[in-house]
This record gives C-alpha cells, sequence and structure tokens, in this order.
C-alpha cells in the first residue's frame, strides 16, 4: 500500500553498547580525587593504628589493639569529651540565633543587606587571626573587662580560670561560625513560595505563626544539616582552643590531644588510632542523629 512506513533505522551498535559506560566518564576524575585524598590516607591511617610508629622510624612494629586500649584505659579522653559539650551547648545557641536572624533578614528590613554582611563577614576571616584578636579581648584588663567595668563587674581570667575558659572559647566559636548558619537557612528561606506567605497574611498570621507554620516546616532538612555539622564540629573542635590556650586550663580538646600525641610525644600509631576513634564517633552520633530526627520530604505548594 501506499503510504505504508518503512522499516526503522537501525542504530548504531556500539552506541547502545557503550552507553552505560558514559556516566563513569563524568565520575572518573572526582573518583580518582577521592581515592587518592581520602581512601588511600584514610588506610594509611587504619594500618598506622595498629603499630607502634613514631612518625620517623622507617620500622613499624604491629601491636595489634594496643593503641585501642591504651586509649579507652586513659581518663583524659573521657574529659576531653566533656570539654567538647560546651562547644554542643554553643552550638545549639549558634543556630538559634542563625535561625533568627535568617528569618528577621528575610523579610523586608531596613539595611538588611549591611546586616547580612557584618553577620557572614566573621566566617570569611582566617581563625588564626580571630584567635590572637580575641587573646586581647579576652586579656586581664582587655576589652571585655573594660566594658564590664562600666557595669561595676569586676575583671575575671577568661582564658586563666577552668570554670570559665571553656565558655569564652564557645563563645567564640559562636560567633565565628553562626554567619555560615545564617547563610544556609537565608538561602532556604528564599526558596520558599511567595504564595505562601500570601496566604498565611490573608489568614490573618503575623510573623511568628508565619516562621512557625510557614518556614520552619519549608527549611527543615536545612536545619537537620546545620545540626549534623554543628555536632561534628564540636566533637572535632581545634583551631580556636589550640591558638588560645593551646589546651591549657581544662580546655583541650580530643584534636588537640591528637595533635600532642603525635607530634609532641612521637606516638603516631596512638594518634592514629584516637583519629579513627573520632571518626567513628562523628559517624555513631550522625547516624543515631538520622534515625532519631528522620528527614521527611517537604511539599511546597
Amino acid at each position: 500500500m501506499k503510504g505504508a512506513p518503512g522499516p526503522a533505522p537501525r542504530r548504531p551498535r556500539g552506541r547502545r553498547t557503550h552507553r552505560w559506560f558514559t556516566p563513569w566518564l563524568y565520575l572518573l576524575v572526582p573518583l580518582a580525587f577521592l581515592v587518592t585524598f581520602t581512601g588511600l590516607p584514610l588506610a594509611g591511617l587504619v594500618s598506622y593504628s595498629f603499630t607502634d610508629w613514631d612518625g620517623l622510624s622507617p620500622v613499624k612494629d604491629f601491636v595489634g589493639l594496643d593503641n585501642y586500649t591504651d586509649l579507652f584505659t586513659r581518663p583524659q579522653l573521657f574529659r576531653v569529651f566533656w570539654v567538647s559539650g560546651f562547644y554542643l551547648v554553643g552550638s545549639v545557641a549558634q543556630i538559634c540565633a542563625a535561625l533568627y536572624f535568617a528569618t528577621v533578614l528575610s523579610f523586608r528590613t531596613r539595611f538588611r543587606n549591611v546586616f547580612k554582611g557584618v553577620l557572614f563577614f566573621p566566617y570569611l576571616v582566617n581563625g588564626v587571626a580571630i584567635g590572637f584578636v580575641f587573646l586581647y579581648f579576652f586579656q586581664p584588663g582587655g576589652t571585655l573587662d573594660t566594658v564590664l567595668g562600666w557595669f561595676g563587674a569586676g575583671p575575671h581570667l577568661w582564658l586563666g580560670d577552668p570554670d570559665l575558659v571553656n565558655t569564652s572559647l564557645a563563645g567564640v566559636s559562636v560567633w565565628r561560625f553562626m554567619g555560615l548558619d545564617m547563610v544556609l537557612f537565608l538561602g532556604a528561606i528564599q526558596s520558599i513560595p511567595p504564595e505562601l506567605y500570601e496566604a498565611a497574611e490573608l489568614d490573618g498570621a503575623n510573623r511568628w505563626q508565619q516562621f512557625r507554620h510557614v518556614i520552619a516546616p519549608s527549611i527543615r532538612p536545612i536545619i537537620s544539616l546545620s545540626v549534623i555539622l554543628a555536632v561534628s564540629g564540636a566533637l572535632s573542635v581545634f583551631e580556636i582552643p589550640f591558638i588560645m590556650t593551646g589546651g591549657a586550663n581544662n580546655s583541650e580538646t580530643f584534636v588537640i590531644q591528637t595533635i600532642k600525641l603525635a607530634f609532641n610525644f612521637n606516638k603516631t600509631g596512638l594518634a592514629s588510632a584516637a583519629a579513627l576513634v573520632l571518626l567513628v564517633v562523628v559517624l555513631l552520633v550522625t547516624g543515631l542523629q538520622r534515625v532519631l530526627f528522620p528527614d521527611e520530604r517537604v511539599e511546597q505548594s
């Protein structure tokens, strides 16, 4: 018959055969970097943790689980995790403050771009510079004591008193990293459809009700991510306490203890075991958090 369709053209055989391989070509370079800079160092860390290597000697004697036994029989191990509790409490305050500022600045506020820059600026500053600035801020007779003196408060040893040092250092961490959380929350809030705000205003919702019923449910995944980052950061904090106190006056964290084991006491094998213990603890805490507070798919309509 006229007009009958002819046979469909055949596709080249090679195109269908090699199609499965195409995505791996795009992943080849990232996977190579991942294996080179993450997989191989992690494998080396695991192997060092079962030896008594001092970091310099070419000889690495296998000691089995002795390093892990030594770690868990040290009272300092549990004390440094107690120190991490101060940073964990500070992280809660940090997330609450970031959520507050992000919510306020998401509405029409005068000079909101200026406030965004001011709040985010501390995160851009080098951590070493922040440490030295706050050394002067907390020193006896320094900026903080001068300001408190205007209200009749006496000077304190903010970094010398074991009862105050961890609170002071956690406060510096909150000041530095709060801007990062604020930017994450602000970006999530700005992705909420405007129709939801309009519907809430038509129903007579005030700002608090808009936050409770519109903003908070919509950015729940970002809040969960921030909590995960806060917990892992509190367990692995290093830069600020190392610069400001070096771990003195009961301010030593787990990472500072690990660094001292490796470089001050030349116990690289023991330090490798400590690093793996920290990795496992962070993974367990993160996994437990995901089980107790699973992410729920947010439908925005």
